[in-house]
């Protein structure tokens, strides 16, 4: 597990040389566009509701004494919760919307791979674009809802002092997972139906978290993180995932 995350991390330094030498900027406007207006809308919102979601927790404590600090942990509280859940949402909305954009991008990444190593991997399925639109959709849908079922409990641990350090932690690496799991089907889907996909990144779990843990990290950079988290992400997995399919087909040769 350990050596496929830090994989995942070492195929973010061949990301900027990949795009620049395969002049793959210009396909990445749409997805980049996509991720500033969610970003946008996202975070308007969850500034606004942060306060209404603090009054509301703080209507749990009854009592005069110690009201105030415990308004105010609410509405901190609250902020944090909120920007966690935007986070998620933020993730599987532009991954879904941008993925008959970073479709063919990934192919052209797996195109230049496989003739640079002169080995062919197993016949790609064609998918159109608005199969790849509904496949995206379809599987962040489903990795949404198998999020939130993790963060939610996460998210209340986190009131509780010293239990809330472990829990950020796993929060953390739950939404590593399923934004890696997200720039791997990119390339997954010409590969794979839903359910084999899905049993490859059951497989290779520690690729998924190594890529997403960098694609979270880009989103604490201000404004420039979501322009340039897709890009590098999936560039970088698809580096990997082209790989790891590479290996298997050669050792079922």
């Amino acid at each position: 597990m350990i050596k496929n995350i830090l994989q995942g991390f070492k195929a973010y330094a061949q990301s900027l040389g990949l795009i620049s030498k395969l002049k793959l900027w210009k396909y990445f406007f749409v997805p980049i566009l996509i991720s500033i207006i969610i970003a946008s809308i996202i975070g308007f919102s969850a500034y606004g509701l942060s306060d209404n979601v603090g009054t509301y927790i703080s209507k749990i404590w009854r009592w005069e004494w110690g009201k105030q600090t415990f308004t105010s942990i609410s509405t901190f509280m609250g902020a944090v919760s909120i920007i966690i859940i935007g986070l998620i949402l933020y993730k599987h909305i532009v991954m879904a919307l941008s993925a008959p954009f970073m479709s063919p991008v990934s192919e052209k990444i797996e195109a230049h791979l496989s003739e640079a190593s002169l080995t062919g991997i197993h016949q790609h399925r064609k998918t159109n674009f608005s199969e790849q639109l509904l496949r995206g959709i379809r599987i962040n849908i489903r990795n949404l809802g198998k999020e939130l079922l993790f963060t939610l409990p996460l998210l209340m641990l986190s009131f509780i002092p010293v239990i809330n350090i472990v829990s950020t932690v796993l929060l953390f690496l739950v939404q590593a997972y399923y934004a890696g799991f997200g720039n791997m089907d990119y390339t997954l889907e010409r590969h794979f139906n839903y359910k084999d996909s899905l049993r490859f990144v059951n497989q290779h779990k520690g690729l998924a978290i190594g890529n997403g843990i960098v694609f979270m990290l880009f989103l604490l950079i201000p404004v420039l993180g979501i322009i340039l988290v897709l890009p590098f992400s999936v560039t970088a997995a698809t580096i990997k995932t082209v790989e790891v399919i590479k290996d298997k087909s050669i050792d079922n040769s």
